[in-house]
């Protein structure tokens, strides 16, 4: 699977259960007509229990220059407090936390959930769309390396 390239993004969610975030590559786009993405997260992860009670996310995708904070929100060691203390967030309708310099932002509704393995797939109703117009990079994950994309 390593050898299976992939986006990284930031998934994050605020609410009730708490602020709470960490990076993924198991992303994609299911539907253009309701636009809806899916997610998959490891049930074992700490903050997965939050994801499902507040019941929005926030989907960052990632650029040039972040691949750092991609280390920092995929570290186990770090609290929330500790990971969102990098770069700067804002919000849109749902509340849930956005990478402000990201080249992508989705803020999303979860509107259905499939349990699969150790794995919950989550669908994610899109309610909001942000492009940052600096970008030109997007960031990947493969060979167990982060890669730039160019935009062009």
């Amino acid at each position: 699977m390593s050898l299976l390239g992939a986006p990284v993004v930031l998934v994050t969610t605020d609410g009730a259960a708490g602020c709470q975030g960490l990076t993924v590559s198991a992303i994609t786009s299911v539907s253009d007509d309701p636009p809806t993405v899916l997610v998959c997260l490891n049930r074992a992860n700490r903050s997965h229990g939050a994801f499902l009670r507040n019941g929005i996310i926030g989907i960052s995708i990632l650029g040039r220059g972040h691949d750092g904070l991609a280390g920092t929100f995929a570290s186990s060691r770090l609290s929330a407090e500790e990971k969102f203390s990098q770069g700067t967030w804002r919000d849109d309708v749902t509340g849930a936390p956005l990478l402000a310099d990201a080249p992508v932002t989705l803020d999303c509704t979860i509107d259905a959930l499939h349990a699969s393995g150790s794995h919950d797939v989550l669908f994610c109703r899109v309610r909001s769309i942000g492009l940052h117009s600096g970008a030109r990079h997007g960031l990947a994950w493969f060979s167990r390396r982060f890669h730039l994309l160019p935009a062009e």
